[in-house]
C-alpha cells in the first residue's frame, strides 16, 4: 500500500485518481501555496509582537477582522476565525487584558455584546497593516501594478473557492 500524500492509504493496484492532480500545474500551485503559507504563518507571528509583545500570533488575524469590519459580536468573530466559542473567549479575555479590545452591549440584542478596537488597538492595528503594507511595495516595486492588480484578484478567487 501506498500513502495518498493525505495520509490515507491506497492499494498498490488502485488506479491513480482521473482529477489531473498530477498536472505539473497543480503540483507547482501546492509547492508555492506551502511556501507561501509558511512565511505567512511566520509574518503573523512577527505583525502580532509588532502590536504588543504578548498578543498571540493567532490573534493578529482577529484584530485585523475588527478593524476592518468594525464591531462584531464574538460569535461572528468565531465563525469567522473558525474556532469554538470558548477558544474565542478566551482569546478576547486576552484582548481585553491587553488594552486592545473592548466589549459594548449590543443594542439590538440587550443580553449580547459587541466587540470592538479600543482607540489603542486601532492605533496599534494600523501601524502595523501599514508598515506591512509598505513592505509589500517595497518587494513588488519591480512589478507593473497591472500585475500586482492580477495577482491580488486572483488570490481574491481563490480565496472565495476555497469558502465553498
Amino acid at each position: 500500500m501506498h500513502e495518498d500524500g493525505n495520509g490515507g492509504e491506497r492499494h498498490a493496484d488502485s488506479p491513480e485518481p482521473a482529477s489531473g492532480v498530477e498536472q505539473p500545474a497543480f503540483l507547482a500551485l501546492e509547492r508555492e501555496l506551502t511556501v507561501l503559507l509558511r512565511r505567512a504563518r511566520a509574518s503573523q507571528g512577527e505583525m502580532a509582537r509588532e502590536v504588543h509583545p504578548d498578543l498571540e500570533p493567532s490573534a493578529y488575524g482577529l484584530l485585523v477582522r475588527l478593524e476592518e469590519c468594525g464591531r462584531q459580536r464574538a460569535t461572528e468573530l468565531a465563525s469567522y476565525i473558525g474556532v469554538g466559542k470558548a477558544t474565542m473567549s478566551r482569546q478576547l479575555r486576552a484582548l481585553e487584558e491587553l488594552g486592545l479590545v473592548g466589549r459594548e452591549p449590543d443594542p439590538a440584542d440587550g443580553r449580547a455584546w459587541l466587540v470592538t478596537l479600543t482607540e489603542e488597538g486601532r492605533r496599534r492595528v494600523s501601524r502595523v497593516r501599514e508598515a506591512r503594507r509598505t513592505r509589500y511595495a517595497g518587494r513588488l516595486a519591480d512589478w507593473d501594478p497591472t500585475e500586482v492588480d492580477e495577482l491580488a484578484r486572483l488570490l481574491h478567487r481563490l480565496n472565495r473557492g476555497m469558502e465553498k
